[in-house]
């Protein structure tokens, strides 16, 4: 069984989530860098300005994940008020190079202390990341991160299934309360760049033990 950690703090910072991690018995992470959206009045939510930001992802056994938690919660404890956020959300299944099988989770995380968030990710074309975020805010959300990302597919290939498909794409998260996450995704699909086909996607995930790091 597995689960994923999700940390956001400041740009560079990110190794000192995934040290902790390592020092708490992860055997590794991935940082990848995104931006803040979040407004000065919503900044006690999330801790997200419009500054650089770390995303940092550690992969771990279920039972290794509260043990890893309190080890990122000690190393920044003495960092500035919401330095950043942390949260988990479940792998049901995944493979490592080299291995031939899915490892599958299975059972439920006996100490799940929080089940009122949601992590809406949201990947659109290059550009209309921000209109996303605007809707998301009309809708109840606080902020979100947005990091760049490319499409797989060919320049032919927009031919070939009759649909402009651009490269350069946008993935948008957000975090928000359980009982908004409807709202936030109507009005985000409702939006003029997502009418067309093929034009972005929206998938949620329980987020779990959803924290602040910092004093």
């Amino acid at each position: 069984m597995y689960k994923l950690i999700i940390s956001i703090v400041p740009h560079n910072c990110g190794e000192i989530i995934t040290g902790a991690a390592v020092e708490a018995g992860a055997t590794g992470g991935t940082i990848l860098m995104g931006r803040g959206t979040a407004q000065n009045n919503i900044l006690q939510l999330l801790g997200l300005g419009e500054t650089s930001k770390d995303i940092a992802y550690i992969l771990t056994k279920t039972e290794q994940t509260l043990q890893i938690i309190e080890k990122i919660k000690e190393v920044t404890g003495s960092r500035k008020n919401h330095f950043g956020i942390l949260f988990t959300v479940n792998v049901n299944a995944f493979i490592k190079s080299g291995e031939a099988k899915f490892k599958k989770n299975g059972g439920d995380f006996m100490e799940n202390n929080n089940e009122s968030y949601e992590m809406i990710n949201v990947i659109v074309n290059k550009g209309y990341a921000e209109d996303a975020m605007d809707a998301a805010r009309k809708a109840g959300a606080g902020g979100g991160t947005i990091i760049n990302a490319r499409g797989t597919a060919k320049p032919g290939d927009a031919t070939f299934f009759g649909v402009d498909i651009i490269p350069e794409k946008e993935m948008l998260f957000i975090l928000t309360e359980k009982n908004k996450k409807d709202d936030i995704i109507k009005a985000i699909s409702s939006l003029e760049c997502f009418k067309k086909t093929g034009s972005g996607i929206i998938f949620c995930n329980q987020a779990e033990n959803f924290t602040f790091l910092g004093k």
